[in-house]
């Protein structure tokens, strides 16, 4: 099967989860990482669901699965080690327009979930189609050790210059080409060794505008 991969903006928008225990926590956990509003429908909840519910955190139906669970919500989980249950989930997501994941049951999923590397606004997704997983795990732990905190800081800066930039250089080429500039210089190696004044000097002299906006104000103190 060929998936398309994509990132979803699900910031304040419904999702439900189906099961209380540990799979459907860590399903849990990683949609309130994405600011998911999470509905979750267990008659009972693992600690750390059950502490998430008593602050507020998610909703929690205590109760087992029931036909419209799944109504307005953008996608469901279904987590729970009933086979009729999660079958039951998925014909209603087909049926309502919903996309639905049913934990390790691939030909129930209208979407897998990859394994994650996140540095700030740095997102590094692998998959292996639903094949292997514990590879696609073993992948991101190799890649852990490249991706440090340097492409966080990295992306903040740019982030903090991106709209001048556009205000200062209106052609898409020119900027193209200074970004590349920047990729490719060795901004990221001075930030990985702790040399951010380097970094912001290297970043103005290629770049043309300092990295410095109210959400990225240099302090002396910044430690990677």
């Amino acid at each position: 099967m060929s998936y398309y991969p994509l990132f979803l903006d699900l910031n304040d928008r419904p999702c439900v989860v189906i099961g209380g225990g540990r799979i459907a926590a860590d399903k849990t956990h990683a949609l309130l990482e994405a600011r998911a509003r999470v509905t979750v429908v267990a008659q009972d909840l693992i600690g750390s669901l059950a502490d998430l519910a008593a602050v507020g955190r998610i909703k929690h139906a205590a109760r087992l699965y029931q036909a419209g669970d799944l109504a307005g919500s953008v996608l469901a989980i279904s987590a729970t080690d009933d086979s009729a249950v999660n079958r039951l989930v998925w014909e209603e997501g087909r049926r309502s327009g919903v996309l639905v994941n049913v934990v390790d049951d691939v030909p129930l999923c209208d979407f897998i979930a990859p394994s994650v590397i996140r540095q700030g606004d740095l997102t590094v997704a692998i998959s292996t189609s639903g094949k292997a997983p514990a590879l696609a795990v073993r992948i991101r732990e190799s890649l852990e050790e490249k991706f440090g905190r340097e492409y966080a800081r990295f992306l903040e800066l740019a982030g903090a210059i991106r709209q001048s930039l556009a205000e200062k250089n209106p052609d898409f080429n020119a900027r193209r080409t200074l970004w590349y500039r920047l990729v490719d210089s060795d901004v990221l190696d001075l930030l990985r060794a702790g040399d951010e004044d380097a970094a912001y000097q290297k970043i103005e002299a290629i770049m043309g505008i300092p990295p410095v906006s109210p959400k990225t104000e240099r302090t002396s103190n910044y430690k990677l």
